[in-house]
């Protein structure tokens, strides 16, 4: 009878238990927005603070006034790179007005019928591979329209998320000591060591992570910049700064940085003849852009990530794929981050379980 009641209570417990696993996992999946906010400001504070530090100690700022200077300079910065847009917007708008949609829609069949003629001469059925009514009937340019409305939509996005940051950072920079003694007081006192090194270790690794990036970022800026110029394409430190930012965005930045500049390419040159020069001109700049990812994934990336955060790339690979998953772009970007911190804290709390120690073995 003992027994019964063992086993039976055991099990509404395991029950018990499951339920609330689940009722948090799907409280945590409503509110991923909030988590990966708090999680970008807590990256943001972390990359600021030295600046904070340096108003603080060499220019006797007090902590309150040394946030707010800290937070209006990156606020200047992100209106200049606004305005450093201003005229990229402008040019391809008045690209967009010269748009004779007729017309190459025309020219592409025109294409079309050679590439046909050519093929037939060659022996080779295009029947089943071409065809020209299903171009005929899609060819539009209603994309351009939806592109430009999701970028317009990606913007205010970005604005909230801005916001949102802005307003977090703040109380963490300012109150940074309150939080460090807050944790302090819900963790037990021996514990105190360990949260001090997590918090050393974290900022020493993401700082180094950080610059890793920045380098990575003025390369691929540079060197999209000098493809972009070799043909010609206006306002081409714009463009390659832009996608180079893009490039943050694992995986997916080169594929949207790649759509981007050819859009922008066309747009150029779209007075030109499109198979003499708009065609051509997109099809190299597009070479050229995988050139420098080539150059990228196979010496800059796998420098970074196992440089700065002590990390496989396969590693990072899975912890990238699981976090778009789950969080999507955002959860994408500040997946390496988060994955350091969890790594940094688990080898400090968990030093003997043999997963943490595989997993954090370079630490």
């Amino acid at each position: 009878m003992v027994t019964s009641k063992i086993i039976a209570n055991g099990i509404v417990k395991a029950v018990g238990m499951i339920v609330l696993t689940v009722l948090i996992l799907f409280f945590i999946y409503k509110i991923q927005s909030v988590l990966v906010h708090i999680l970008v400001a807590i990256i943001f504070s972390l990359i600021a603070n030295p600046i904070v530090e340096f108003f603080r100690t060499k220019l006797k700022f007090s902590n309150t006034f040394a946030v707010i200077t800290t937070l209006l300079l990156f606020v200047l910065l992100i209106v200049g790179l606004v305005f450093l847009f201003v005229p990229l917007i402008i040019s391809q708008g008045n690209n967009l007005s010269l748009l004779d949609t007729a017309s190459i829609k025309t020219k592409t069949l025109d294409l079309y019928g050679q590439i046909n003629h050519y093929l037939e001469h060659q022996n080779i059925d295009t029947s089943k591979v071409l065809n020209k009514n299903l171009i005929s009937s899609r060819f539009n340019f209603d994309f351009l329209t939806d592109f430009f409305n999701s970028i317009i939509s990606i913007i205010s996005s970005i604005g909230i998320t801005l916001g949102t940051m802005f307003f977090i950072s703040f109380f963490i920079l300012k109150d940074k000591v309150k939080f460090i003694v807050g944790v302090k007081r819900i963790l037990p006192q021996k514990n105190e060591d360990k949260i001090l090194n997590s918090i050393y270790k974290t900022r020493t690794l993401l700082t180094r992570y950080f610059v890793g990036l920045l380098i990575q970022t003025t390369i691929i800026c540079i060197l999209y910049f000098i493809v972009l110029l070799i043909f010609g394409v206006e306002n081409a430190f714009v463009i390659a700064f832009l996608c180079a930012l893009l490039n943050i965005i694992p995986y997916i930045g080169p594929v949207i940085s790649l759509v981007l500049v050819s859009i922008l390419t066309m747009l150029n040159n779209i007075s030109a003849d499109f198979q003499m020069v708009i065609l051509p001109t997109t099809l190299y700049v597009v070479i050229g852009f995988l050139i420098v990812q080539i150059i990228d994934n196979n010496v800059s990336q796998p420098m970074i990530f196992s440089k700065s955060v002590n990390s496989h790339p396969l590693e990072i690979f899975l912890i990238i794929l699981i976090s778009g998953i789950l969080f999507g772009i955002a959860g994408m970007i500040v997946a390496v981050p988060t994955y350091t911190i969890i790594k940094v804290i688990a080898k400090e709390f968990f030093p003997d379980n043999k997963i943490i120690e595989v997993l954090t073995k370079n630490l």
